[in-house]
């Protein structure tokens, strides 16, 4: 029932702007939940919802992962600034940055939350970062090589 809940739950916020959590209890109940204003809190911190601002200037319930094409936009402008190549070997993508760089740069990449990417290991002025495949590799090196050249 907890699942189905929250299932309901993560489908509600994606598809309305919800603002209360008494809004979002009322339609739970719609729906056949019985949910105490405490159950529904309990839910709200385990599935890690957060308030973002809608476009109508509301604050809204949200998984906070709307922004990511945000994300992006600030990671290509850390990218421009600090990185100086990119290449790859099987699944293993290498990142050459400029001197106490690489810290920032790979922050960017995992903001990303990027499915081909399984992590990264930043040092001073490399980052490796572990792809799921030599296909991810590739593809991964592409799309920020073209960040670069943005």
């Amino acid at each position: 029932m907890k699942k189905r809940r929250q299932a309901k739950i993560l489908e509600l916020i994606s598809s309305k702007e919800i603002e209360t959590q008494e809004e979002l209890q009322a339609y739970l109940i719609d729906y056949g939940f019985e949910v105490t204003q405490a159950t529904i809190s309990r839910d709200i911190k385990e599935l890690r919802l957060v308030k973002d601002l809608s476009s109508k200037g509301r604050y809204v319930y949200s998984t906070g992962k709307k922004n990511n094409q945000n994300i992006t936009k600030r990671a290509g402008g850390i990218f421009n600034e600090s990185i100086i190549s990119i290449d790859y070997a099987l699944n293993t993508v290498v990142i050459k940055c400029f001197a106490g760089m690489a810290n920032a740069a790979c922050a960017a990449i995992d903001s990303m939350e990027l499915d081909e990417v399984l992590g990264t290991i930043a040092g001073d002025d490399t980052i490796f970062i572990l792809c799921r495949s030599e296909e991810n590799a590739e593809n991964f090196t592409q799309k920020l090589r073209k960040m670069l050249n943005a």
